[in-house]
């Protein structure tokens, strides 16, 4: 019965992501979505996901948390750990036990164990060996993925990949920066936007980010929008 559930549950989420690949979708909203799905199917504490700009540079763009996207934002900083090597080599990279670690990716391993976190795994997002970011797994207790699991991952992140790119614009580079481009520059929006809501009402970065997302999922607007209509304060939350 449990295998039947998860079974529902993966089936629908792979609907529900399909669904987003219309028109004029949120991307962002998108691998929102496929985080939060992800954090749900595969038993994990928190997921995130980095992609590349035009240059080549990763930055955080989804996350469940606000633990998970400092361990990311940390990564980054430095250059070293698990997500970054994902990204450099286009293979999945999995730490079965952070306090394993020993010297290797120091950094990384005091923010990951500061913030609870035990493993980590992460997968590329890739189609036709175009890599252009990982989605990263954080749970709190060590082990590797299932090879179920991880195939899982995979899938998903595949999905997240064509909603991105697509066909037309792996022909056309000019279109797939751009919407790289723009999920980047989404995401300094809705950062300042977290922030403004953070303070105005008195909560932490994960409450104001449920905030942004249920009130322009309330409203039938895009993330985007509500987060610059919050920074410029024609609304307030």
């Amino acid at each position: 019965m449990a295998s039947d559930t998860r079974e529902r549950r993966l089936t629908a989420a792979f609907v529900t992501l399909a669904d987003t690949l219309v028109a004029d979708y949120d991307v962002v909203d998108l691998l929102q979505t496929l985080v939060d799905t992800c954090a749900d199917l595969l038993d994990a504490s928190a997921a995130g996901i980095m992609l590349a700009d035009p240059s080549g540079e990763l930055a955080v763009v989804a996350s469940t948390s606000e633990r998970s996207r400092l361990v990311e934002m940390m990564q980054l900083s430095s250059g070293f750990g698990p997500c970054v090597e994902c990204f450099a080599t286009g293979l999945p990279v999995t730490v079965s036990d952070v306090d394993d670690l020993g010297d290797r990716w120091p950094g990384f391993r005091e923010a990951a164990l500061q913030q609870g976190f035990h493993s980590v795994h992460g997968v590329p997002l890739r189609l036709r060996g175009v890599v252009i970011g990982t989605l990263n797994l954080f749970r709190t207790q060590t082990g590797e993925l299932s090879e179920e699991d991880t195939a899982v991952a995979q899938g998903l992140a595949d999905v997240a990949t064509i909603g991105i790119l697509q066909e037309r614009a792996l022909r056309e580079a000019d279109i797939a920066r751009g919407q790289l481009q723009h999920a980047l520059d989404s995401r300094v929006l809705i950062e300042q936007a977290k922030g403004v809501v953070a303070h105005t009402r008195n909560v932490d970065m994960d409450q104001a980010f449920r905030a942004l997302r249920d009130y322009a999922r309330g409203n039938n607007l895009n993330l985007r929008d509500v987060a610059d209509m919050v920074v410029k304060r024609s609304i307030s939350l």
